[in-house]
């Protein structure tokens, strides 16, 4: 099971834990890379165009590319926080063993929550999950991805004031044959102090993912920077302008130590709506 860490915050001052806490993260992850450089390979990438599943017409309007559709080392994706957020029953509420957390389409609330629906811009997320061991030449079928992210305002649901009624925006699903899961959602905030991006947790199988035991990796996908800038522009996401502006991947304290295998790969307009797209070797 990867080291998992719990303190990152919705605000800057509530996730600084200090030097002395960041640097052996810091350590262990760059070390992964280094023994992992020997090996470069050319990682299975997704498109809009292979998204049959998102239901999502995305246009290549807008394209900007990363790491998902180009070679590299064949490294597990990096370790990240959940953060104070996670609905996973490890702080607070347990959203996975509730009925109905299985779905491709997070927009709304589901159960006994308050039924609504999260609003934005469309954006549809597909994570091909391979095996690292085998070169990520290896779909991992039968495996679950949890994924979870905050809302146009910046909230998250089940924690956030206004939205502790609210378990939208979260979801699980099984990797198929291709190893691929997609999520139908909508285009996430850049809120004071964090790079805009969706968090995801990956189980051996949807059997542990709802019973919220045994995660094999948790981490976050970035999202890149020119269609944030295109998507803020829009009505309802005028704060995470002003956010957005006081950031950059390299000053952001998850992915200013590198985010080559977590900067997802984005195709789509405003208009017909994105698809995001990330190999995650575990």
């Amino acid at each position: 099971m990867s080291k998992r860490h719990r303190d990152e915050s919705h605000e800057t001052h509530e996730h600084d834990r200090g030097l002395s806490y960041d640097l052996p993260v810091l350590a262990r992850r760059r070390m992964i890379r280094l023994m992992a450089g020997a090996s470069l390979v050319p990682l299975l990438g997704c498109s809009a165009e292979d998204d049959t599943s998102a239901g999502n017409s995305a246009s290549p309007a807008t394209s900007s590319s990363a790491s998902s559709s180009s070679s590299t080392e064949c490294a597990t994706i990096p370790d990240e926080t959940a953060g104070p957020y996670p609905g996973d029953g490890s702080n607070g509420v347990n959203v996975l063993k509730e009925s109905g957390v299985v779905r491709s389409d997070i927009t709304s609330s589901f159960g006994d929550s308050a039924g609504g629906t999260a609003e934005g811009v469309p954006l549809a997320i597909t994570l091909t999950v391979v095996d690292a061991a085998s070169g990520c030449g290896t779909p991992k079928q039968g495996a679950a991805v949890y994924l979870w992210h905050c809302d146009r305002d910046g909230n998250y649901s089940l924690y956030s004031e206004g939205v502790t009624d609210e378990n939208y925006l979260r979801g699980v699903q099984e990797t198929d044959d291709k190893g691929r899961v997609t999520f139908r959602s909508i285009f996430p905030a850049c809120y004071t102090g964090r790079w805009p991006h969706i968090h995801f947790e990956v189980y051996g199988s949807l059997d542990d993912a709802t019973a919220a035991i045994s995660i094999t990796n948790t981490s976050q996908l970035a999202l890149p920077k020119d269609v944030c800038d295109t998507v803020y522009a829009t009505d309802g996401y005028s704060q995470s302008v002003q956010n957005l502006g006081q950031l950059s991947l390299e000053t952001d304290n998850i992915f200013s130590d590198g985010h080559d295998q977590q900067l997802a790969a984005v195709t789509g307009s405003v208009e017909k709506g994105y698809t995001a797209t990330l190999t995650v070797p575990v």
